[in-house]
């Protein structure tokens, strides 16, 4: 048989010698058939130059391969890394994203969730904080969602109370005067709060004086420049000639906070020691690489990506077994040493 630029199954019925109906299940539900059987099918494929329509196989099937995902912002250098690490996962589960900003507005995200369900996705990621667990969990599709409340539904956290304890911990042994964490506020059910009591705890079992400074910074440069800039200038004020450990909520923010010390002072001072949190790139490339705790961002969304596609697969059995309960994965994070705590 000639290569033809349309390969139907009809075709490759033909070229094989099995039915259509072998075809489609080959597409469909290879397991169905012998390692043997799959084999043959697989050569055929290559030698008519097969191409595989996908618009087609959407409208006979259902299945658009498609995974929707809400993120709160890329200001925040986490979440440009994440959506990264996620969108790479493609390469193994075939899966492709559609991608919809949601800058915290509630009503927003609802309607990019219809646009999505419009599309007839197969399942859903979800970072940003504004729509509670229990509304997700009723959409009636598989989900999961990373560092958010996530009672009614599966999750991919990181550890973010060891997260703390490991950034209070390192700020201690440098042998700091006083220990300051710079946060905003979140609802106990988040997983970022761990973050918060984590420190507390390791303050007050050490007996260091400390600080918690609760403070809405913005989702722009500028608003974390001035908020930061009104942080620092107390911190001056309130702990002149004492060693200020400071702990900032992620890696944006203490960079923007190392570079307003070094624009002040013309370097980074002795009495400031920094530790952020996350990772991302930001805290290698900055002007002096920062001290972090380290969320192992890749591992998240590959687990993440992983927790659905087994939800998504089981959905397409003949006699799926739904989950029980929801299942939360937690990810160690990793504490990562560099010059903005290391300094001789």
């Amino acid at each position: 048989m000639g290569k033809k630029n349309n390969v139907t199954f009809d075709d490759i019925a033909k070229y094989t010698n099995f039915s259509k109906t072998t075809i489609s299940r080959y597409f469909n539900n290879p397991d169905s058939l012998t390692l043997e059987n799959q084999e043959i099918i697989a050569k055929a494929l290559v030698d008519l130059n097969y191409r595989e329509n996908k618009v087609a196989r959407i409208l006979a099937n259902g299945k658009t391969e498609f995974i929707g995902i809400i993120i709160p912002n890329l200001f925040l250098h986490y979440y440009s890394e994440m959506l990264d690490q996620i969108l790479s996962t493609y390469e193994q589960f075939g899966y492709k994203f559609l991608v919809f900003i949601g800058n915290e507005k509630e009503e927003a995200e609802r309607r990019y969730i219809r646009e999505l369900l419009a599309y007839n996705i197969e399942g859903l990621i979800v970072l940003s904080h504004t729509i509670p667990s229990e509304e997700l969990a009723s959409l009636g599709l598989p989900i999961v969602t990373i560092e958010r409340e996530d009672r009614c539904v599966c999750s991919v956290n990181t550890d973010n109370y060891m997260g703390g304890c490991q950034a209070a911990g390192l700020l201690a042994k440098r042998q700091c005067d006083v220990l300051i964490h710079i946060n905003s506020s979140c609802d106990k059910n988040v997983p970022a709060y761990g973050r918060i009591r984590g420190f507390l705890d390791i303050c007050e079992e050490t007996g260091l004086p400390h600080e918690l400074i609760l403070k809405e910074m913005g989702n722009s440069h500028e608003s974390l420049r001035e908020n930061l800039t009104e942080v620092l200038c107390e911190l001056d004020r309130k702990y002149a000639g004492k060693k200020k450990g400071i702990f900032l909520s992620n890696d944006t923010q203490a960079n923007v906070f190392l570079n307003l010390l070094v624009r002040k002072y013309g370097s980074l001072p002795g009495d400031y020691l920094i530790i952020g949190f996350d990772n991302s790139p930001i805290s290698k490339e900055a002007l002096i690489p920062i001290s972090t705790i380290g969320q192992q961002i890749d591992r998240i969304a590959m687990e993440a990506v992983s927790l659905l596609v087994e939800q998504m697969n089981e959905r397409k059995k003949r006699r799926p077994v739904p989950l029980k309960e929801p299942v939360h994965k937690v990810i160690s994070p990793i504490l990562l040493k560099r010059e903005t705590t290391e300094r001789i």
